[in-house]
């Protein structure tokens, strides 16, 4: 049942802006999202479960982002600062997102293991949330790789400088994650971006 899960896991993140993961109440969750509570332990299994799947819903969907934001402006540097600063507001505006991204996990946040847990699930979608979770290391290569394969062109064979595409990404990638922990106080990662790349990037 792929709304009541959306329902849930929007319940579910509705009610972590409002008060610490420790505090929320499965019985609550369900009654926000107008179905039963055994509805949501027949989908996540546990609160552990829950807190799962809404870290990999929420790691999904900025990924997907990345990937909205890659498809930008013509210019690949243009494009790769466009896809940076995007990174560091879907951060500023997500505490799961911040966390995932920085691997600093407040008491308020659900902190499940990053490691794949056995699963009994009947539901894909639950069975793939409890499979590995992306560490902070994994964020880098999956934006870094994306980015590379968008702004070199997917396919052999590669552009002459495929190297330093890769190393310009990863900078990129590098530097808005550290912007993430560490806001720079004017200008924005962008211009930092700017500063740090090579003038053009030919792809």
């Amino acid at each position: 049942m792929p709304a009541a899960r959306e329902s849930l896991l929007d319940a579910a993140y509705t009610a972590l802006a409002r008060r610490p993961w420790s505090a929320v109440r499965m019985v609550d969750v369900a009654a926000s999202a107008g179905v039963s509570r055994q509805t949501l332990y027949n989908e996540f299994g546990s609160k552990e479960g829950l807190a799962r799947a809404l870290v990999r819903r929420e790691a999904d969907g900025y990924l997907a982002g990345v990937e909205r934001a890659l498809s930008g402006p013509s210019d690949p540097r243009e494009r790769l600062t466009a896809t940076v600063e995007w990174m560091m507001s879907a951060a500023h505006d997500n505490a799961l997102v911040r966390a995932m991204l920085t691997g600093c996990w407040s008491e308020r946040l659900p902190a499940p293991a990053l490691t794949a847990v056995p699963s009994a699930s009947a539901v894909p979608a639950q069975r793939r949330a409890d499979g590995p979770l992306p560490s902070p290391g994994d964020f880098v290569g999956l934006v870094r790789d994306r980015a590379v394969a968008v702004l070199g062109g997917a396919g052999p064979p590669p552009p002459p400088d495929a190297a330093e595409l890769a190393r310009s990404c990863e900078l990129a990638v590098r530097l808005a994650l550290s912007c993430v922990a560490a806001p720079p106080a004017e200008g924005g990662v962008g211009d930092l971006l700017r500063t740090a790349l090579p003038r053009r990037l030919t792809v």
